[in-house]
């Protein structure tokens, strides 16, 4: 079973393994790598349009792509055909480049297009639609050839879904030579601070500051319930701020957690399960929250610095609901004392590798300043650089940079591949209105119940998520969800926030939930086991944005007094939530009073008044009607009162 769900996630999340190019070949891919990656950090300080830095980032990266990623597990070096598509990618990205003047200033579907024109799009949209296959799969790919389709062939359809006529040509021209296609937000985001961003992660922990996040978590909670499983919650999300990938975090921490955590005695499943869960939280951790939250920036002209600042609440909420299952789940296990890596005192480890918080607070500084977020991410990059030249010292800083870029490049081709793809959707979804269409959809299943209408929403990012990054389920997400929760009545920010959170949340979700297939292998467990432990631990995580839809008090907006109200009762709720869904509390506690706390737990998150007062009374209820509850209040009473 463990072989048969393995091949089906591999083949969900990507159709083609990476290769492993040796000798010279290896050498000069590496270096072109990292060359493309300085050249992303150098246009930065430079007058250089967005739109050819755009074209020749993405020419690169779909040459690198086709070299890089294809082909069978054991080859080594990439066939001529592709070496040939990488070749064409670079000349046509070289037309657009040579011509890009000409083509900003034509006037789409006027202007014609010249065969050299018609060629060298021709060969952008193919190579990208190929590579979107590599990185991201089938799912995405057949989405984007369906929506291309439709517009091709649906006047064809009579009613509300029909259009009229559109030609290649047509089509060529409206995705590949304009901005609001191929070369739009998805791909100028992850060709300038997503990429910047990921470049910050890679070499903070190619200079070895990833490891002071375990230490400092070791440090912290080490020794007590539960401590390796707590090291990760803890570890995994501090990281998963930095490198924004829940799967890239899951294999950077798990290959440490996942066996201490076996080790105390957990499952394998649930041990897999707790890293991929805080892997997953880190997507929407400040200060950095991946390469989806520059994307909302770009989106809806919030700044930044408000998206995280506005992401810290339900952050928190995240992870406290996590680490209280897991402190629940450790004492229902007796796994106490049992933790087998002694933590380093704070003040021994803060003089040690303190010097790796400095990037971290300069990135803060950055933003409150005020920075476009792509300064913030050079500076903060450059300030990695620094301490590499300081603490490892400056031989071993220029080898590990040099490394920390080429491997920066290559965790960008997946990104790259998704926001390719997400562009050409999103160009062709505004084509035909039909990003309208299946808004007045949505409208029509849910009736006139709101209620409906945002469950549907919250299930599409879900449903796009099988297989995709995150950055690419929000893309998708913000064009098909986000503006029928506006229509609503929720703002643009709790409508954002909403399809973001949902998007990190599709990484846990099974069937093909990507996060868990990576910790299954870690683990030695069943993906689909370790998706479901997952999915129990971050019950609450899936009631929290119903809240914040409804209620902005959550995302902190709002008096002062109003988002302390709000923020208290939904710490309650999620707190209430995990005693119902453990069942412990130094005893087992009977299955209808779970239900009651579970439901307790939910209606004091949700936003009305009266609900969270129904919710307060319920909770009340369960624990006088049930005998271990009721007991264990008189103890805890009891023991809270001081001694004469």
């Amino acid at each position: 079973m463990r072989q048969r769900a393995g091949a089906l996630g591999s083949w969900l999340i990507s159709s083609v393994p990476s290769r492993r190019l040796d000798g010279a070949l290896g050498r000069f891919v590496q270096a072109a790598s990292a060359v493309l990656a300085l050249a992303v950090f150098a246009v930065t300080f430079l007058p250089v349009d967005l739109y050819r830095q755009t074209v020749v980032f993405l020419a690169a990266m779909l040459a690198l792509c086709l070299m890089l990623i294809g082909g069978g597990s054991r080859r080594t070096g990439p066939p001529w055909g592709d070496i040939v598509a990488a070749v064409l990618a670079l000349l046509a990205g070289a037309h657009f480049a040579f011509e890009g003047d000409a083509i900003v200033a034509r006037m789409a579907l006027l202007d014609p297009l010249s065969p050299w024109d018609i060629a060298a799009g021709t060969v952008f949209l193919v190579l990208s639609l190929e590579v979107a296959r590599r990185t991201v799969g089938p799912p995405l790919t057949l989405i984007v050839i369906a929506i291309m389709a439709y517009n091709l062939l649906g006047d064809r359809l009579e009613g509300g879904f029909g259009h009229g006529p559109i030609d290649y040509l047509h089509l060529l021209d409206l995705l590949v030579f304009t901005g609001q296609g191929l070369f739009g937000n998805p791909i100028q985001v992850a060709a300038t601070y997503a990429f910047l961003f990921v470049a910050f992660g890679t070499l903070l922990t190619r200079i070895g500051g990833a490891e002071l996040f375990f230490h400092l978590a070791n440090t912290l909670v080490g020794k007590r319930v539960g401590g390796p499983a707590k090291v990760a919650i803890l570890s995994s999300g501090l990281y998963g701020t930095i490198s924004g990938s829940p799967t890239a975090d899951v294999v950077a921490t798990g290959s440490i957690t996942i066996p201490l955590m076996k080790r105390m005695g957990l499952p394998a499943a649930l041990a897999g399960g707790i890293e991929v869960t805080a892997s997953t939280g880190g997507g929407i951790m400040p200060p950095v929250m991946g390469a989806a939250a520059f994307l909302m920036a770009e989106y809806t002209g919030i700044p930044y610095g408000e998206i995280a600042l506005a992401a810290l609440l339900p952050s928190l909420l995240y992870f406290l609901g996590i680490y209280a299952q897991v402190h629940l789940r450790s004492m229902s296990l007796g796994l106490i004392d049992r933790d087998p890596v002694e933590p380093m005192p704070l003040g021994a480890l803060l003089r040690r590798d303190g010097i790796f918080l400095v990037p971290l607070v300069a990135m803060i500084a950055a933003m409150s300043f005020g920075l476009s977020a792509t300064r913030v991410a050079a500076y903060s990059a450059i300030a990695v650089a620094v301490v590499a030249v300081v603490r490892p010292g400056l031989p071993k800083a220029i080898g590990a940079i040099y490394e920390g870029l080429a491997e920066t490049t290559v965790l960008m081709l997946r990104v790259t591949g998704a926001c390719a793809a997400a562009g050409l959707v999103i160009g062709s979804l505004t084509m035909t209105g039909l990003d309208a269409k299946l808004s007045h959809l949505l409208f029509a299943i849910a009736g006139d119940s709101v209620a409906l209408a945002i469950v549907v929403a919250a299930f599409i990012p879900i449903l796009l998520g099988m297989g995709m990054p995150t950055s690419g389920v929000y893309i998708l997400s913000a064009a098909l969800v986000a503006p029928v929760l506006i229509d609503l009545g929720a703002t643009v920010l709790a409508a954002h926030m909403f399809v973001l959170y949902f998007a990190c949340l599709s990484a846990i979700t099974p069937p093909v939930a990507v996060a868990a297939f990576a910790a299954a292998a870690i683990a030695e467990a069943n993906p689909f086991q370790v998706a479901f432990a997952a999915v129990r631990l971050t019950l609450s995580a899936f009631v929290v944005p119903f809240a914040f839809i409804l209620r902005p008090d959550i995302l902190l907006v709002g008096d002062p007094l109003t988002i302390a109200i709000g923020g208290a009762t939904a710490c309650a709720g999620v707190l209430v939530i995990a005693l119902g869904v453990e069942g412990f509390w130094r005893t087992r506690i009977d299955r209808l009073t779970r239900a009651m706390l579970v439901i307790a737990g939910i209606a004091l998150i949700l936003p009305w008044p009266s609900l969270s007062l129904a919710g307060a009374a319920l909770a009340g209820a369960a624990a006088i009607v049930s005998p271990s509850l009721r007991s264990n209040l008189v103890l805890a009473v009891s023991l809270s009162r001081p001694r004469r």
